[in-house]
């Protein structure tokens, strides 16, 4: 006895060797939360009984949607700083006029849990409006134990709000606090011995990420907080060659890391090491577009290399304040020149990959009921269209 089935589906399955995995006329049965079957109606059991019936009328199913990188928890907005960037104002010359990623350190840091998770809830509900059924949510903007910890409950606490899967991530290796000004080495000893502690003791992170560039941290004070992750038992994740080549993404794949995000700047080279940890790539198109960026990521050397690439929106305030997985598999396609069936993989089967999830992602049966029904016949038209939304349900398994 299945709890549902839906019929007369296509069903972009995002599994199998065809394009998208396509399966025309399909259907999918439902039970306790799983995926009972994805397939042509004609393979459907003959003692199938569902409880309910639904019939699509030929309209597309996909996996649900995942945003694997995003800053979604934070207090206040910068733009004020964008304004001023655009009036011939650089970064550096608002960051030393106390603006950048510390200003918004200092409203995340004078907010409550509860006014970061209501300042946080209208972003979610905007990729939940447009399928998302798992997000990734780091923290990175409270840089001492007190406000890293307050900013992941406050993540944890958005799926008492809302149906969708938190995933968390300790991003406390992101910038320098004030309080640690010219003494960063410290700081990662501090993240190291105090932050990430306490918040593995609390099981609050998923995972454990850094930022490993000029602005940010070194490789070798980045390998200490993967050390010290390792050591405890989390996987880690690095925002590496945004801005400049580091060897974070080599250094990221020599530990065997979920994903190395960003990589504008990787060297060529290096994809066969990502290759190889199965290090899952994260591009991120919106801060690419946001920040006007020149340099492409070597998007010809990681397909030689066979590397997994995701995308996600990577919203926060000051590079990416953008909350659309739907405009991120378009900036995917338009300005990292990926097909709509490698932006589809990244918002889903790659996407999951890229947060250590083996439940989601694609759909067959076993796999949790996470899908979306959209009003179109047609996948690529999910990476078509610039502000057209065109989903009709999302199935969460809760």
């Amino acid at each position: 006895m299945w709890d549902q089935l839906f019929t007369n589906a296509r069903l972009a399955t995002m599994a199998g060797h065809t394009p998208y995995g396509m399966i025309e006329s399909g259907a999918i049965g439902v039970k306790d939360g799983r995926i009972a079957f994805a397939g042509p109606m004609t393979g459907l059991p003959a003692d199938a009984q569902p409880k309910e019936t639904h019939d699509l009328g030929g309209a597309l199913a996909t996996p649900g949607l995942i945003d694997c990188h995003t800053h979604l928890v934070y207090a206040g907005d910068r733009a004020g700083e964008f304004e001023a960037r655009l009036l011939g104002k650089s970064y550096e010359e608002i960051a030393k006029a106390g603006g950048g990623i510390i200003s918004t350190v200092r409203a995340t840091r004078a907010a409550s849990k509860d006014a970061l998770v209501e300042a946080a809830l209208p972003r979610l509900d905007a990729l939940i409006a447009e399928g998302a059924t798992t997000v990734e949510i780091k923290s990175g903007y409270g840089l001492s134990v007190e406000h890293e910890l307050k900013m992941l409950r406050a993540a944890r606490a958005l799926e008492n709000h809302r149906p969708v899967r938190i995933k968390t991530t300790l991003l406390a290796a992101h910038a320098l606090p004030p309080e640690f000004a010219g003494r960063a080495d410290d700081y990662i000893t501090c993240v190291c011995e105090d932050i990430l502690p306490a918040a593995h003791a609390e099981g609050l992170a998923d995972a454990v990420d850094g930022f490993c560039e000029g602005v940010g941290f070194s490789p070798a004070q980045i390998e200490r907080v993967f050390q010290k992750a390792t050591d405890l038992g989390l996987r880690v994740k690095l925002h590496a060659e945004q801005l400049s080549d580091l060897g974070g993404a080599k250094l990221a794949a020599g530990y065997g890391a979920l994903s190395a995000d960003h990589l504008e700047y990787l060297n060529p080279e290096d994809a066969s090491a990502l290759a190889a940890s199965g290090t899952v790539v994260v591009l991120l198109p919106g801060a690419f577009y946001y920040l006007r960026e020149t340099k492409l990521p070597p998007m010809d050397a990681l397909r030689a290399a066979g590397v997994p690439m995701a995308l996600a929106t990577d919203c926060n305030p000051g590079t990416s304040p953008m909350t659309s997985l739907l405009l991120a598999m378009n900036m995917g396609c338009t300005l990292f020149r990926l097909t709509p069936e490698e932006a589809l993989a990244g918002t889903t089967r790659n996407a999951a990959k890229a947060l250590g999830l083996d439940d989601c992602g694609v759909l067959a049966p076993g796999k949790r009921a996470d899908f979306c029904i959209w009003r179109t016949d047609h996948p690529a038209a999910l990476a078509y269209g610039i502000g057209i939304n065109p989903l009709i349900e999302r199935h969460f398994a809760g």
